[in-house]
C-alpha cells in the first residue's frame, strides 16, 4: 500500500472489494493522535459509503504494532483534553464488516480498536492489554463497557482496571479475538475471512449487524467525557493525567497517591 493524498498517517486502498485501513506510524508503534484517529474515522467513512468496498480490514503497519494506542507525548501535552473517542462508534455503527489484522502490539486504544472490530485475526507472536490507569489517560462509557459483553464482567474489569498483557493464545481461550496464526500466515486467514464474508448476502449481513448494534444501545449512548464530568470534572486540572503520562516517558513509576 501507499500513501494517498487524503491521509497523512494512514494507508488506504481497495482491491478485490476489501478496503484496507493501516495506521502508518511504525516508529511510533502506530500509536494515535487526535489527527491520526480523524483520519481513522474519515477512511471507515469512506469504506462503509463505497458500494465497491464488502469487507473492511484495519491494521497497522509493521508487525511490531497493530496500534500502542494513544501517543503518549500527545497526551502530555494535553492532547486528550476535550477529545472524545468516537471511532469505536463508528466502526459498530458502520453497515459493513470489519476485521482487525493484528499482528504484534495491540494496547491501550489499539486494544478497543481490535475489539470494536467485528473480528479479530491475529499473528500468534501479538500483545493485548489495557493502558489507561496505568499512565492516567482517562476511559469511560462504551469504550471500556463493550468488553463486558465480550469476556464477562470478571474478564473485563480485570484487563481494564489491572492492564496485564496477555499473549494471542489467551485471548483467543477468552473470546477476545477469533484466530491465532503464525505470522507467515496472517494475510492468507484475514484473506480466507474476506472472502468468507463476499460470499454472503450484504443485505442480510448489515441487518445482522444491526442487531448486534441494537443489543450493544443500553451502553452506547455514554462515553468518556460523560463518564469523567460525573466522576471528577476537574480532571484534567489536578496533574493526574500529566503525572501518569510524564512517568511512562521518563521510565519511572507514576506516584497517584496524591489523587485518591
Amino acid at each position: 500500500m501507499a500513501p494517498t493524498k487524503d491521509f497523512t498517517d494512514l494507508l488506504y486502498k481497495v482491491d478485490n472489494a476489501v478496503a484496507t485501513i493501516a495506521i502508518n506510524r511504525p516508529d511510533r508503534l502506530n500509536a494515535f493522535t487526535g489527527h491520526t484517529i480523524e483520519e481513522l474515522s474519515r477512511a471507515v467513512a469512506t469504506a462503509a459509503q463505497d458500494r465497491a468496498v464488502g469487507v473492511i480490514v484495519m491494521t497497522g503497519v509493521g508487525d511490531r504494532a497493530f496500534s500502542a494506542g494513544g501517543d503518549v507525548h500527545w497526551e502530555a501535552s494535553g492532547g486528550l483534553e476535550g477529545h472524545d473517542w468516537h471511532l469505536g462508534q463508528e466502526i459498530v455503527d458502520c453497515p459493513k464488516p470489519v476485521i482487525a489484522r493484528v499482528s504484534g502490539y495491540a494496547i491501550g486504544g489499539g486494544h478497543h480498536l481490535a475489539y470494536f472490530c467485528d473480528f479479530t485475526i491475529a499473528a500468534d507472536h501479538s500483545i493485548f492489554g489495557q493502558n489507561g490507569p496505568r499512565v492516567g489517560s482517562p476511559a469511560g462509557g462504551y469504550v471500556v463497557s463493550h468488553l463486558a459483553s465480550i469476556v464477562g464482567h470478571k474478564r473485563a474489569r480485570e484487563i481494564w482496571m489491572l492492564c496485564r498483557r496477555y499473549n494471542a493464545k489467551q485471548a483467543l481461550d477468552w473470546g477476545l479475538i477469533n484466530a491465532a496464526v503464525p505470522v507467515a500466515e496472517l494475510d492468507a486467514e484475514v484473506a480466507r475471512w474476506c472472502d468468507e464474508l463476499l460470499a454472503l448476502s450484504p443485505t442480510v449481513l448489515r441487518t445482522v449487524k444491526a442487531s448486534f448494534r441494537n443489543h450493544m444501545q443500553s451502553y452506547m449512548d455514554k462515553n468518556v467525557s460523560d463518564v469523567l464530568r460525573k466522576v471528577s470534572p476537574n480532571y484534567f486540572e489536578t496533574g493526574e493525567q500529566q503525572e501518569g503520562a510524564n512517568a511512562f516517558l521518563e521510565k519511572r513509576k507514576p506516584d497517584f497517591k496524591p489523587y485518591r
